[in-house]
């Protein structure tokens, strides 16, 4: 049976943080860390090694793969920081177009340092990125 790699642990967010050997992406999770809280009203939790994560969902596939995963995160990786969203929301591209500098993937994006953007929009992404998430999988 498949076990997804990304699911919640009990590791400390801030001891993962302090770890970011560059200052300023070190500056620059706190600064996220505080803006997801704030906006998600969710306790901050690890999920997998490297991802910090706001709040869960579950999803099913119409394959019938299952699991659990944050409703948003982030990662301060080392190359760029990593900004996790709902995969396949629409909506998502109107609010990037104003969003500032940054690059997309399928359900990511991503930033070189958090002065690149606006702020306003990454709360917006947020929570239209949450919205999303609980229409496409509504709680039981």
């Amino acid at each position: 049976m498949y076990e997804p790699k990304t699911k919640e642990t009990d590791e400390s967010v801030v001891e993962f943080i302090e770890k970011v050997e560059s200052p300023k992406k070190r500056d620059d999770a706190y600064r996220l860390l505080q803006l997801f809280t704030e906006a998600t009203g969710h306790e901050a939790k690890m999920w997998g090694p490297s991802i910090i994560g706001f709040g869960a969902y579950h999803y099913v596939y119409k394959t019938g793969h299952e699991g659990d995963a944050p409703l948003v995160g982030f990662s301060p990786r080392k190359a760029k920081i990593s900004l996790y969203f709902a995969p396949g929301d629409t909506a998502r591209e109107e609010l990037l177009a104003k969003f500032g500098k940054h690059t997309t993937g399928k359900a990511c994006v991503y930033i070189n340092k958090v002065d690149d953007i606006d702020i306003d929009v990454l709360k917006e992404l947020i929570l239209q990125s949450i919205l999303f998430l609980q229409s496409q999988y509504p709680e039981k």
